[in-house]
């Protein structure tokens, strides 16, 4: 079965100044809405453009996302807390997640959100779970491409749709938002060249401006990201869960753009995606596990307290004469990226790893139920430094009670590398089954 690096001969569509027909709204496809109406008891279910609102609470102003069969995108969406998170705190919300069609995002844009992540869990289920990559996957098969070489082509035709989607928001911002990310094949975690060769590709055949080739912050990834940045690549470093790597990913960012040679580094921008929630999954279980009730007291602080540090980290490196040399030649600050938003223990609040996290020069990606519950009942204002005494506080603590922070890091990065690659593997075993029954024969 082919690698990413092989796959130089691959020939996707490359993006035009015009939508593909395959991405213009039509009037036989259901098209969404986004209303924001005035709630005082909200009971109602409504699901559509897989965001839902679940009633049975008070709130001020909910998303609901409608659909008509009538043509065109559909009425112009009112404001959203999300248009104040960017233009009041400076912080981009984004969204986790992306399938076909590719027009179900138009509604999200319009409610405020500014870019999109993929992942390789997000393709497998987008994939696996739908029947609109059909007849473009029959066609590849038909070609007589392999199974892995088809899956790359059916990943890039969506991340040039999202791309063509999300260029004016790219344009208007000059290159400050509007991204959309790709990540390369989990199975090369490991390989720091054949990250580079898989970054390369990637890169060349989605040919979009705004696209984002996500790499894993793996011991064996950090030089990759070095090598790529100094290609002029712009990327989206992933599964960051300790501020010892997170420091080593930065140090890589700035190594790129120094190395680089461009005399104008303002195109080559860079996002660090430090993951949250699952920290807290992790650390929660050790602390039950100390079980004296200082212990149980930190459960559900630890990730927010880290990643307020983080911050901390991200302030100071981005100043200074060796980033001040840098700012000259045009070069942009390596966002942080929150990423794992998503509440995994119903007992915290919703926005727990949203609401906490807002800040400046900052991105949050939010899939469907972090965003849904932000813009439901979230407050928007700069909270990231708002106590970093008490973040500091609270990292201590954990240290003092046993918490090694590197083990965190490190265990939770191979717990993420493998879900990502077991997901990818589970995708490529539907892809064949799929290439199977339509009586397709596989190379």
């Amino acid at each position: 079965m082919a690698t990413i690096s092989k796959l130089s001969t691959a020939t996707p569509s490359s993006s035009s100044s015009s939508f593909p027909s395959s991405i213009r709204p039509r009037s036989v496809q259901p098209q969404c809405f986004v209303d924001l109406h005035k709630a005082a008891g909200f009971t109602s279910k409504v699901a559509a453009s897989r965001l839902s609102v679940r009633g049975g609470r008070p709130s001020n102003v909910s998303l609901v996302v409608r659909c008509s069969q009538s043509s065109g995108n559909g009425s112009a969406a009112k404001r959203t807390v999300l248009h104040d998170l960017y233009e009041r705190e400076g912080q981009s919300p984004w969204y986790d997640n992306l399938c076909r069609p590719v027009t179900d995002l138009l509604p999200l844009i319009e409610s405020g959100v500014r870019g999109v992540t993929s992942n390789p869990a997000i393709f497998q289920k987008a994939i696996s779970s739908s029947n609109a990559y059909n007849d473009q996957f029959k066609e590849l098969v038909q070609s007589r491409k392999d199974i892995e070489s088809a899956y790359w082509e059916l990943v890039v035709k969506d991340i040039q749709d999202a791309c063509k989607l999300f260029e004016p928001i790219y344009d208007r911002t000059d290159g400050g938002d509007g991204y959309v990310s790709v990540e390369v094949s989990p199975r090369l975690a490991d390989d720091t060249e054949g990250t580079v060769e898989a970054a390369k590709w990637l890169h060349k055949v989605v040919d979009c401006p705004n696209v984002y080739i996500k790499i894993p912050a793996t011991a064996p990834c950090i030089p990759s990201i070095k090598q790529v940045i100094e290609k002029g690549i712009s990327v989206n470093v992933t599964l960051i869960f300790s501020l010892a790597r997170y420091e080593a990913v930065i140090d890589a960012y700035l190594d790129g753009l120094e190395a680089s040679g461009l005399d104008d580094l303002s195109r080559v921008t860079s996002v660090a995606s430090f993951f949250v929630s699952r920290v807290d999954t992790l650390i929660d279980k050790l602390l039950e596990k100390i079980g004296t009730p200082e212990a149980l007291d930190l459960r559900g602080k630890a990730a927010v307290a880290q990643a307020a540090l983080a911050y901390q980290l991200y302030q100071k490196k981005f100043s200074g004469p060796r980033w001040e040399a840098l700012v000259k030649k045009g070069a942009k600050k390596q966002r942080l990226l929150w990423a794992s938003t998503s509440v995994k223990n119903p007992a915290y609040s919703d926005t727990l790893y949203v609401a906490p996290l807002i800040g400046p020069d900052t991105v949050s990606t939010m899939p469907d139920q972090a965003l849904q519950a932000f813009v439901d009942h979230g407050t928007v204002s700069r909270t990231i430094d708002s106590n970093v005494s008490e973040a500091e506080g609270i990292y201590s603590a954990l240290e003092k009670l046993g918490i090694d922070w590197n083990y965190v890091g490190n265990q939770l990065e191979l717990e993420g590398v493998d879900a990502f690659k077991k997901s990818f593997d589970s995708l490529l075993d539907t892809l064949q089954e799929k290439a199977n029954s339509l009586n397709l024969v596989s190379l």
